[in-house]
């Protein structure tokens, strides 16, 4: 008589607290997001677009992307895209959700490899940049025969 009435109650308190965890985590990953949001905002107020940048890839930091995709950050721009390719093929392939991995999982391996790209264009520019000021802008000139 009494059995049924207290695994009522264990079932209720089991669903409460699996509620405020997923409601927990969701809540933990939204400010994330927002904060990752404010700072972008706030840098590309300020006119820095190259730290505004930092953010722009869904919130990832450079570090971030580094640790998903488990390689070293770029040293001055400089990085052995064919190992963070590599790394990606098979971590983007290991959460296939058709073969049972997680879409979550496999966006976040996707932005890891657009973040790594994104800095390594961005160091490659302000190269090409420097080189320019230091040699001259040279424009090619085409002749006519």
């Amino acid at each position: 008589m009494f059995g049924g009435n207290s695994q009522a109650h264990r079932i209720i308190g089991q669903i409460v607290i699996t509620g405020a965890r997923v409601f927990g985590r969701a809540f933990a990953e939204a400010y994330k997001q927002a904060a990752a949001t404010s700072r972008y905002a706030a840098e590309a107020r300020k006119g820095n677009m190259s730290s505004a940048n930092t953010y722009a890839s869904h919130g990832l930091t450079l570090d971030e992307a580094c640790k998903i995709l488990n390689v070293k950050p770029p040293q001055a721009g400089e990085t052995n895209l064919e190992v963070v390719t590599e790394r990606f093929k098979k971590l983007f392939d290991m959460n296939d959700p058709k073969k049972g991995g997680s879409f979550y999982l496999q966006s976040k391996v996707l932005r890891a490899r657009e973040r790594i790209e994104m800095e390594i264009r961005e160091a490659e520019r302000k190269a090409k940049m420097e080189k320019e000021l230091r040699e001259g802008w040279r424009p090619k000139v085409y002749k006519d025969r």
